[in-house]
């Protein structure tokens, strides 16, 4: 439900776009200027032609002629001269816009808290960067120069008025239906282009589904449900978008009839003024031409309205991320590197309002130094904790303390270098093995990326590769066997040396030599670190000093290991038999039990 708080569409144009606009007002003077004398340069060849048929034509005067045409080539020299210069102008405004606005926005996704960002689909933030392309577009585009065409239509209606006072009359008409039929034209088009939109957005993010969940519609051969859900969606944007079409051209096609009722018109009292001798055969045709540049104008409005509707919208789309809560990305003031002691007083957490809590009345201390695994059954709230544990989430209830300390008053940065962080999905960044090691530190030595490498045990790994830390990962890590994924994500965790560590399923692509491997790394960093690791890998979990089993959002159990996973009694069970068939001479073989 959207909060009746929140700024109207208009609201967040101005809140964002103004402070854009106003550094940039200079060069839209100077569009302004350069239109105003193109605008001005257009009546020349109506003055033309008015002097060719009233002058030249009547007295033969062929010097009158020459001086015209030669009057009029400088014109048309200078008025290209002139389009040219408007051009490169708003090309600079363009690109400052396309700057100013895709900065913002990439700065804005980065600072957004972790929930904001979950809660949209991938498609919504693909989409912000297609709406910022339409701002610039539209303040920089033909657009603009539409803008300051219309400005100077009524200069045209006066000369109008000055060498064709019979006619002037019908342009006025006109120029009023016109504008009547942009506004209609502005209310429909604008809600068919919204309809559009999110038609749109809904087949968008199928796609994004589809390739990010490749590999499982290959391995599941999902392709026909996929390409039938595919062509729905598809058919209802293909929908929404001719119904804003058939909308658009309506009114493009009664804007195109009404210039020509309006040339009808005009040519048809201009006779019957030239029969009266209040109007002569050049003022009608320089009329007629200056009627052109008056008309042109407000048609192409009625047919570029739906670029106005999609500016509108996507600067309020925009505008409303712009004025979404940040998270603190730095602290008030510097504190030391904390010890490790992390304390969860009466948390809970919810995903949304009406859901039940995830995480419900935790309330939790774990002392500084050792290992802790995390345990409990699927949706038991185990993830949703460590995000609480590492300020990526914010309790709906509770607080979150780190040496006593409200993780709350902490910036993102201070609470990253503290707690490395290993999730479920080991995602990894077009690059090097080095890069994605070293991301967060782009000064890190190459002792300190091998440090952190051998700790998470890959450095053997690694420097058997071809390559060694400069193989290339791939897309999202996709060139590099899962095992060594992970690994390098648990290197990308230990860089920097942080008091705690928060690891998700760390084994989860490991096999048990490399569990063991990793459990005496974790064992070595547990004296004077903080562990907290979400595991059911017997290796690991057996190695930890306590253990915290949840169930439904709350903790079932917490304590030191060998007291909270004492096994219960199992019932007597007679083991199955095996036995092994030797291999006959076809060389085929088989197990019975």
């Amino acid at each position: 439900m959207q909060n009746a708080d929140a700024p109207r569409p208009g609201e967040t144009f101005a809140l964002w776009l103004k402070p854009l606009i106003e550094p940039l007002k200079p060069l839209f003077r100077e569009v302004l200027a350069v239109s105003f004398v193109v605008n001005i340069l257009a009546i020349a060849v109506p003055v033309f032609v008015l002097q060719v048929y009233d002058r030249v034509i009547f007295h033969a005067g062929l010097s009158t002629l020459q001086g015209l045409v030669i009057g009029i080539l400088a014109v048309v020299v200078f008025d290209f001269i002139l389009r040219r210069t408007r051009a490169k102008i708003l090309q600079a405004v363009a690109l400052r816009i396309d700057v100013a606005v895709s900065r913002r926005l990439v700065d804005k996704i980065l600072a957004l808290p972790l929930r904001s960002l979950e809660g949209r689909p991938a498609s919504y933030w693909q989409m912000l960067f297609r709406d910022a392309e339409t701002v610039r577009n539209t303040l920089s585009g033909p657009t603009a120069v539409l803008a300051t065409d219309l400005i100077f239509a009524v200069l045209f209606l006066g000369i109008v008025a000055v060498i064709a006072l019979p006619v002037f009359w019908v342009l006025v008409g006109v120029f009023a239906v016109f504008i009547g039929l942009a506004w209609h034209a502005g209310r429909f088009v604008a809600s068919a282009t919204d309809k559009e939109k999110l038609k749109v957005i809904n087949r968008d993010a199928l796609i994004s589904e589809l390739i990010a969940a490749r590999t499982t519609v290959k391995a599941l051969a999902l392709g026909e449900r996929m390409r039938d859900m595919w062509e729905e969606r598809q058919e209802g944007s293909i929908v929404g978008g001719l119904e804003r079409g058939s909308e658009a051209e309506r009114y493009v096609y009664l804007g195109q009839s009404m210039t020509l009722i309006a040339s009808i018109a005009m040519t048809s009292i201009g006779a019957l003024a030239i029969l009266d001798q209040k109007l002569t055969i050049g003022g009608l045709i320089a009329a007629n031409m200056l009627s052109s540049r008056l008309l042109g104008p407000l048609n192409q409005l009625v047919g570029a309205w739906r670029t106005y509707a999609s500016f509108t919208q996507s600067a309020d789309r925009l505008g409303r991320v712009f004025l979404e809560q940040d998270e603190a990305s730095q602290s008030a003031i510097q504190m030391p590197r904390p010890k490790g002691r992390i304390t969860l007083d009466n948390v809970t957490f919810q995903y949304g309002p009406e859901g039940a809590p995830a995480v419900d009345g935790i309330k939790l201390e774990i002392a500084a130094g050792g290992m802790v695994a995390v345990m409990g059954n699927n949706g038991s709230g185990k993830t949703t904790l460590a995000k609480l544990m590492l300020g990526l989430y914010r309790p709906s209830e509770g607080h979150v303390f780190i040496d006593g300390a409200d993780i709350a008053q902490f910036g993102r940065k201070d609470l990253a270098r503290w707690m490395g962080y290993v999730p479920q999905d080991c995602m990894l960044f077009a690059g090097t093995i080095r890069d994605n090691i070293g991301f967060a530190y782009p000064d890190a030595t190459d002792e300190e990326v091998i440090q952190a490498a051998t700790l998470a045990r890959a450095h053997a790994l690694i420097v058997n590769l071809p390559k060694g830390y400069g193989t290339p990962v791939g897309e999202g890590g996709n060139q590099l066997p899962g095992g060594l994924r992970q690994r390098i994500a648990i290197a990308r965790a230990l860089m920097g040396d942080p008091p705690i560590l928060v690891m998700d399923e760390p084994t989860s692509s490991l096999d048990r030599g490399a569990e063991e491997e990793l459990r005496n790394s974790l064992l070595s960093l547990a004296r004077d670190h903080t562990i907290i690791l979400i595991s059911h890998s017997p290796p690991i979990v057996q190695a930890c000093h306590n253990v915290v089993i949840m169930e439904r959002g709350k903790i079932k159990a917490a304590g030191p290991a060998q007291k909270v996973l004492q096994p219960a009694p199992r019932p007597a069970e007679a083991a199955p038999v095996m036995r092994i068939v030797p291999t006959d001479e076809a060389g085929t073989g088989a197990q019975k039990s």
